[in-house]
């Protein structure tokens, strides 16, 4: 396939305190690998220097592509220093260079490495054991989860052994920038078997570990008795504090670091009862500086919203059942933005709900069968794993997208829907959504039917909640499928979206 590049001129409408002028709106095509088909594993790097990377698996075989500006090829470059029996890599990109953090096992020790690429994939540096685990032959081997915070000045690799499933231990390492290593720490946290659950684990500006812990009453059913957790940087315990629901009823927690108003936002589905409807939205608030519980309120969904979420014709008290929140933004004065989208699945034997979600995509389901495991999981709200559940017969739904504003009191400025349908048969990589920031605009881009052909489409919401459709994204070649939901934001005005080219992988850079 040549490289393509289509130009087309959109028109930008002004937006209330944000004025922006005309910009011409250009796709990039990079050209399909020999090697890079459906199966390849892969993970957009991003922008390093005036280089664009992406990381490729294909079995044992390990590359980085590095693209130029218009996605032309500069070079494939082989980790032949990452061992065959690699089993997990996170990145960490900076404006001229990156950390690579890999995990491989040889025998039965796991070892975690950290190496200094450049801008052309190329080491800077020798590759740097930061630590090493034993494990028993039944454990998984997934050990060290990575996190980095907003500002990436704070690099936390952990582990968690689950041996005991009444007394989780923690192993702490947090780095610097430069991945010095700044602190190492072992604490031991206490668990309730079978029942206990974690939301992500998050590090912040100032190198604190953040998380939520919760439990899920009856296996799967509802959440109760949430709490915060903190590891201060310096400190080698957890803080936990009590966020007291009380006899709330409510979905999977999601929480979010405020870094500028040193905040973390909680946020979570509600409802009235156990296996009811969806009522409406929690949200608690815990201040850093006071180390207390801000405030906590719930928002209960109205029946416009609800008619506004599923349409006129539907039942409006089912409206939010198959919603999960998918995104949130914090704005500098404290406010938020929350994104949630409806996604479903369907089959043969009936749909999925998403208490069947729980049980089947839950990082921690059953951990006492683990010596060890990861607790990361690309999170935020997909009710379906990468690769979807294996079953030919099952259809993947994705469906209207929810978007609600909150100011830095908690209060909703506004709300609004962006209506869509999407289903596909094959897997989850050609619905759902992904989101640009352009800073005066959210640019939602997914693909939709247009006379029988699948087209990426844009639709962006202003500041004040206004929803702009924009002329459809159009390739030159139809046989490309954009995979948006798998984009990633390299600049303030550029995405890389993964694509399927009949039975390659490419890659498109789209630039507003």
């Amino acid at each position: 396939m040549k490289n393509q590049l289509i130009g087309s001129l959109l028109a930008f409408v002004l937006i209330a305190c944000f004025p922006l002028i005309s910009s011409a709106q250009r796709i990039y095509y990079s050209e399909s690998e020999r090697d890079d088909s459906r199966r390849t594993n892969f993970e957009i790097i991003g922008k390093v220097g005036n280089n664009i990377l992406v990381f490729k698996n294909n079995r044992t075989d390990n590359a980085i592509s590095v693209y130029d500006n218009e996605m032309k090829l500069v070079e494939r470059v082989k980790l032949d220093y990452m061992d065959d029996r690699w089993i997990n890599v996170d990145f960490v990109p900076f404006t001229d260079h990156l950390w690579m953090i890999y995990q491989f096992q040889r025998k039965g020790v796991v070892y975690c490495m950290g190496v200094k690429l450049n801008s052309q994939a190329k080491m800077l540096t020798d590759p740097v054991e930061l630590d090493t685990t034993r494990i028993g032959w039944a454990a998984s081997n997934k050990i060290y989860t990575t996190v980095f915070s907003d500002d990436k000045s704070k690099i936390l690799v952990f582990k968690i052994n689950s041996k005991n499933p009444n007394n989780f231990l923690f192993t702490t390492l947090l780095y610097n920038n430069e991945l010095q290593l700044q602190q190492k720490h072992r604490m031991s946290l206490a668990m309730e078997e079978r029942n206990d659950y974690f939301t992500d684990f998050l590090v912040d500006n100032d190198g604190d570990m953040v998380f939520g812990k919760y439990i899920r009453k009856s296996g799967s059913d509802f959440v109760s008795d949430v709490r915060l957790i903190r590891k201060k940087a310096t400190e080698e315990q957890f803080v936990i504090s009590d966020l007291k629901i009380g006899e709330k009823v409510l979905d999977e927690v999601k929480i979010k670091i405020d870094n500028t108003n040193r905040r973390y936002i909680f946020t979570a589905l509600y409802y009235k009862q156990k296996r009811g409807n969806i009522e409406g939205l929690y949200t608690a608030v815990w201040d850093k500086s006071s180390d207390a519980l801000l405030r906590e309120s719930n928002l209960a969904f109205s029946e416009d919203l609800r008619r506004l979420a599923k349409g006129p014709d539907a039942n409006l008290r089912l409206a939010f059942n198959d919603y999960f929140i998918k995104n949130m933004i914090v704005k500098r004065d404290g406010g938020f933005i929350l994104i949630g989208e409806s996604m479903y699945t369907t089959s043969r034997g009936g749909a999925f709900n998403r208490w069947d979600y729980y049980n089947w995509n839950s990082p921690w389901a059953s951990p006492m069968y683990y010596n060890y495991y990861s607790p990361y999981y690309n999170s935020w709200g997909s009710p379906w794993n990468r690769w979807g559940n294996g079953s030919q017969n099952t259809r993947y739904h994705a469906e209207n997208i929810m978007i609600l504003s909150f100011d830095k009191d908690g209060n909703l400025e506004w709300n609004n829907v962006i209506p869509k349908s999407q289903f596909d048969d094959e897997g989850e990589g050609l619905v759902s959504h992904q989101i640009m920031n352009t800073g005066g605009e959210l640019h939602f881009l997914f693909n939709l039917y247009e006379r029988r052909t699948l087209l990426l489409n844009d639709q962006s919401i202003g500041p004040e909640g206004q929803i702009t459709r924009r002329p459809t994204l159009k390739g030159l070649d139809r046989a490309i499928e954009f995979m948006p939901r798998y984009g990633k934001q390299i600049s303030a005005r550029s995405m890389i979206i993964p694509c399927q080219y009949r039975n390659y992988l490419t890659f498109a850079k789209v630039d507003f």
